[in-house]
């Protein structure tokens, strides 16, 4: 059987020194926000927008890279972390990871997403029922970004 693949967006929103996670319904585990990249979306534009539908936030995201003036092409923001993720035997997510900051808490998700949204701090994150590899990036962002 072929093995498909979906391209994907995962964002670890900081403020000060906690991180942005959501309840994920299905998977019963602390998460950031993200979701699919739609077609013809940049995987940026689709980490700013899904950030916006899950969490009401305007975030800026953290851009690992030095910009480069180009003349006749645009400079990507390269993601903190690009991970192939197995869903199941048969469905991979390439996942473009992203790190961010924002300048409020105050979450306000689009109408049908979930408020089960939370800050938390690097204690809380350490005792979390998550995804391990979700604490390794929170505590990652949170290394880089943390208190800015």
């Amino acid at each position: 059987m072929e093995i498909t693949r979906h391209f994907t967006v995962t964002t670890t929103i900081v403020h000060k020194n906690k991180v942005l996670l959501h309840f994920h319904k299905s998977l019963k585990k602390w998460l950031p926000v993200g979701g699919h990249i739609d077609r013809d979306e940049l995987p940026e534009e689709a980490a700013l927008r899904e950030a916006k539908e899950e969490s009401g936030l305007e975030i800026k995201l953290y851009n690992p890279d030095e910009k480069v003036k180009l003349k006749n092409s645009r400079q990507l923001l390269r993601p903190s972390l690009i991970t192939l993720h197995n869903i199941n035997a048969f469905h991979q997510h390439i996942d473009f990871a992203y790190f961010a900051t924002v300048k409020t808490t105050k979450l306000k998700p689009e109408s049908g997403e979930t408020k089960n949204l939370r800050w938390f701090s690097i204690g809380e994150i350490k005792r979390l029922n998550m995804h391990e590899d979700a604490r390794i990036r929170a505590l990652k962002a949170l290394d880089v970004l943390g208190a800015k």
